[in-house]
Formats: structure tokens, C-alpha cells, sequence
């Protein structure tokens, strides 16, 4: 399977979840993604999923404060000015976040899937202008730029005893010192890599060179299988929603 296929099934799949399946179409929709999960990627699935939990938790949580516990009814209730329950918000917290750690997963699926190619090979290998992966190798690179400066803007700051290690008081208390310092210090580094660093190593002309100099492979091997199926399966939830609507 190539990464051009891989992402042509993980839109096919993101953009079912969008379009608000019923739960026939929700079934289909989970069975397609298990069994591309377990075919492709076997033990890999459980990371997934693992990641997907870790971003998604933090949102369902505050997302249950707000709507559950303190305004206990759904948006649309509201919008109806209906008196609402909480189990209609409930229902709507479970229903976005649900969504979420859907997309959330797909797209980890599709990046462990290609886990032995680095993030220049992965894009070099995506069949898109060079312009565009250009922007995409330089987003990741000033991503892990602000990684490291979290790191180091963490570790000054243990150093001189403004914050410690494990969780405590003092970390709350200056949490805005630890934000103030990251982001004086990602400014700096990106501010260094765009007026002097790259420049000077004519990287952004070497980066093009590199990226032109791929063949991107576009449907090859389980793409042939995959795609075609995941667009049937497009077809079969459209038809099946538009026919329960109907009747």
C-alpha cells in the first residue's frame, strides 16, 4: 500500500464520519475501519486507539462539565427553546467526541501504517506539488521546533526552581512563566532557522530538489483493493440514509 492510497481511503472513511451516518451506516462505517485496522496494521491498531483516548479525553471531560453538568441540555434543545435533559446532552458530548476519536484514529492508522518511512519520506512519497510539500516538511520542522523549545524552556526553568519535576502547587502558580518562555523561545528559533539557518544552507532550494527528485507511486498493490472498496461502502451508507430519510 502506498501513502497516496492509505490517505485517498482515510478521506473516504473521515468524510463518511462527517456526513452523519445513521446507525446502519455508523456499523458499516466501523466494521470497513476494523478490518482495514487489523489487515494493515495488526498489533499497531491498540496505539491507535491509545493516542486517539489521549486527545480526545481531555475534551470529552470539559465538554461534559460545560454541557452535562452545568447547562444540561443539548444545543438543538436550546435553539428550540425546549426544556431539554441531560440525557440529550449527553448524547450530544458522546456524539462529538465520538467523531473525533474516529478522525483522531484513521489518521493514526494511516501514519503507523507507514511507521518505517521518515515524515520527509512519507511526504516525499505523496503525490502533490512541491510547493505544497515544501509547506508540509516545513510545518513539521517548526513543529519539532517548538517541542524542543518546550523542553528546554522546561528544563531552565527546574533548573532555577521556579518549577519541579513532579506535580505541585508551584507548577500552577507559574505555569504562565513556563508559557512566556516557550513562546520567547520558539520566536527566537524560527525567527534564527528563516533569517540566518536557511539562508545561509540554501535549504528551502535543497528541500525542493529533494521532494521533485521522488516518483510518487498512486495506486499500487492494496490500494486497488482498498479504495474501491471504501468507496462502495461511500455508496452503500448514502444510498441506505437516503432511503431510511425517505421512508
Amino acid at each position: 500500500m502506498t501513502p497516496n492510497g492509505a490517505l485517498a481511503v482515510a478521506f473516504v472513511l473521515i468524510a463518511l464520519s462527517m456526513s452523519g451516518p445513521g446507525p446502519r451506516g455508523t456499523a458499516l462505517l466501523l466494521v470497513l475501519t476494523l478490518a482495514f485496522a487489523i489487515i494493515e496494521l495488526r498489533g499497531a491498531t491498540l496505539i491507535a486507539l491509545r493516542r486517539a483516548a489521549v486527545v480526545v479525553l481531555p475534551l470529552g471531560v470539559f465538554m461534559g462539565l460545560v454541557w452535562i453538568g452545568i447547562v444540561g441540555r443539548a444545543p438543538a434543545e436550546i435553539a428550540a427553546n425546549a426544556t431539554g435533559t441531560r440525557a440529550a446532552a449527553l448524547v450530544y458530548v458522546a456524539g462529538i467526541c465520538g467523531r473525533l476519536f474516529f478522525i483522531v484514529a484513521v489518521i493514526q492508522l494511516v501514519f503507523l501504517r507507514f511507521a518505517q518511512l521518515t515524515p520527509l519520506q512519507f511526504i516525499g512519497a505523496l503525490a502533490l506539488p512541491v510547493a505544497v510539500k515544501r509547506m508540509l516538511v516545513v510545518t513539521l520542522s517548526l513543529i519539532a521546533t517548538l517541542r524542543h523549545a518546550i523542553d528546554r524552556a522546561h528544563t531552565a526553568l527546574i533548573a532555577a526552581g521556579t518549577l519541579t519535576r513532579s506535580p505541585s502547587w508551584r507548577n500552577l502558580i507559574h505555569a504562565w512563566r513556563l508559557i512566556q518562555a516557550v513562546w520567547l523561545s520558539a520566536v527566537t528559533i524560527v525567527l534564527g532557522r528563516m533569517r540566518d539557518k536557511w539562508p545561509v544552507e540554501n535549504t528551502l532550494a535543497l528541500l525542493d530538489r529533494t521532494l521533485a527528485g521522488g516518483n510518487p507511486k498512486w495506486l499500487l498493490g492494496d490500494d486497488r483493493i482498498w479504495l474501491p472498496i471504501a468507496l462502495g461502502a461511500a455508496v452503500v451508507i448514502l444510498l441506505a440514509d437516503r432511503i431510511a430519510g425517505a421512508s
